[in-house]
């Protein structure tokens, strides 16, 4: 009888679960059983691993064999054990040392002829290994860059099962054909699920230009918010006629917000990384993303959903990104208000009958809408023929629970004739006010040291309340907004972040009464004649 173990990684979500692979051999009619909780594409991996071991050059043991994958608890699927599997065989067999494999980490699909295939997920899996304390792992070679972004671990690429297995013995490590050059890897088949990435904004092409932010025509008022939104994280809301800008304005957001942190990236790339976006060759995500999914989007779609344990949705795809919701009425009520958890949360929670996921969802959320079903009720002299009746349907599928999370709410103007036609009349760059923007973060950032927050939209309002206090008399006008029913409690709050946001923009301490202004002008759309003090934007 012959027993080796080795280990791969269960993914639940985004989160990777350490899984033992034990491999057991004994007397009887030879058969194999694969047990621990798997999935048809797991269960089929009894057929892959035969094919591959034995077209390795290795000989297939004739005995009764057992696989158990542990904890049996844990749902697992894919065909990421397939390498693992194979491996524990083989030391079940003695044709590998068991000692060589008990603390390895092994991820990888095999194909009928030996070769390691890649799958997704590798980098959550090998963060996974990371913090169990496994210290080395075993990856297809495509994506041994993936697994090298964690810190702390040896990684070793292989393209095919006999590659491995000489490692594994101390044998001269045979070469493996390369792809032939100007031909698709078909390798990488797989790996990246086609149309998954749609609207997700990223892009293959490094060299591919961002839009500018001097591209959009007018829109003063807008382009302030969209300074503040990406200055604080704040929510934000664009609303106004057909052809008035606001989808140009939501693209360009992503280019005026900082680079993702080395944490923020693994986070981000992680979770591309099991969705199936990540594009081959580049494996850490260095920019927010930007997620804008069209307005038939189901729930399931928006928060996260699929057979089995759930897979990341919209809201995930943008985390430390853009989400942006395109003719946001014309989404369901339903998927609309799915939103409210993951704004507060900053990450979703997904009940099944197959499990409980937890996926983040820390996301700057950007709406547009028109102000009807024809889009001319706000133009003068358009010939808007909707009925009040219809205006007020419209305008009722965005909840006010769901606008009362949305920190910012601007008109977008219709563009006039002289702003469109004005020579050298073009706004400021992206590069520009990149720079505010960043500048505005940092001293957010030295502020909120030392407690969990990063932004001004995170931090708790019993902290500003409290902790950081406004300018004597700057919150009079506030108040006497809550008093008369235009500002909630949380309204209140958010005012206050946005304050915050505005000072830092403009190099002050603490907010004071224009701050104050201009954030209650930016949350309820009501001109107060406040002049607006964020530099080269107004």
């Amino acid at each position: 009888m012959g027993f080796a173990r080795t280990c791969s990684v269960a993914l639940v979500g985004v989160e990777g679960v350490v899984v033992e692979v034990q491999a057991d051999l004994e007397p009887g009619v030879a058969a194999f059983t694969l047990v621990g909780l798997p999935d048809k594409s797991l269960s089929e991996s009894r057929d892959r691993v035969r094919a591959a071991v034995v077209n390795s050059g290795a000989d297939w043991p004739q005995k009764k064999l057992t696989v158990g994958l542990s904890p049996a608890s844990v749902p697992k699927g894919g065909s990421g054990f397939d390498l693992a599997v194979a491996c524990a065989v083989l030391g079940a067999a003695e044709r590998i040392d068991p000692r060589e494999l008990a603390d390895l980490v092994m991820i990888g699909e095999l194909g009928l002829d030996g070769r390691v295939r890649p799958v997704r997920g590798i980098l959550p899996a090998v963060l996974a290994a990371a913090e169990a304390g496994y210290q080395q792992v075993v990856v297809p070679e495509q994506t041994a860059a993936e697994a090298s972004l964690v810190p702390g671990i040896s990684v070793l690429g292989v393209r095919s099962l006999r590659q491995l297995i000489a490692v594994l013995t101390d044998a001269p490590v045979p070469e493996e054909e390369p792809a032939e050059e100007g031909r698709p890897d078909p390798m990488l088949a797989g790996l990246v699920v086609p149309g998954a990435g749609v609207g997700t904004g990223l892009s293959a092409d490094a060299d591919t230009t961002p839009p500018d932010l001097a591209d959009v025509a007018g829109q003063r008022g807008a382009r302030t918010a969209l300074e503040v939104a990406a200055a604080g994280g704040h929510h934000l809301m664009l609303h106004g006629p057909p052809g008035a800008g606001k989808t140009m304005l939501a693209e360009r957001l992503p280019g005026i917000l900082p680079s993702l942190t080395r944490q923020e990236s693994l986070e981000v790339t992680a979770i591309h990384s099991v969705a199936g976006i990540l594009p081959p060759g580049k494996p850490l995500v260095r920019k927010a993303p930007y997620c804008a999914p069209h307005h038939s989007a189901t729930m399931q779609s928006l928060v996260g959903g699929g057979n089995g344990l759930p897979r990341p949705g919209a809201v995930s795809l943008a985390h430390r990104g853009v989400l942006f919701l395109d003719e946001a009425p014309e989404f369901t009520g339903k998927a609309l208000d799915s939103l409210r958890q993951p704004l507060e949360a900053g990450h979703v929670v997904i009940a099944r009958s197959a499990g409980v996921v937890r996926l983040p969802a820390r996301f700057l959320m950007v709406l547009a809408a028109n102000p009807c079903p024809c889009g001319r009720h706000t133009l003068h002299g358009a010939g808007c023929e909707c009925a009040p009746s219809a205006i007020r349907r419209y305008q009722a599928r965005l909840s006010g629970p769901l606008l009362d999370r949305v920190d910012l709410r601007v008109e977008a103007e219709p563009v006039r004739r002289e702003d469109l036609l004005a020579q050298g009349g073009r706004g400021e760059s992206t590069a520009v006010v990149a720079d505010r923007v960043l500048a505005a973060r940092e001293r957010a950032t030295a502020r909120l040291q030392g407690t969990p927050w990063t932004t001004n939209s995170e931090i708790p309002g019993h902290e500003l309340r409290t902790r950081w206090l406004a300018a004597p008399g700057a919150l009079a006008a506030a108040e006497r907004d809550m008093e008369r029913g235009l500002l909630t409690a949380r309204g209140l709050d958010r005012v206050l972040r946005v304050a915050w946001t505005v000072a830092d923009l403009c190099g002050h301490d603490r907010p004071d009464e224009n701050h104050i202004g201009l954030a209650l002008e930016l949350r309820t759309g009501i001109s107060r004649g406040t002049p607006v003090p964020v530099g080269g934007a107004g």
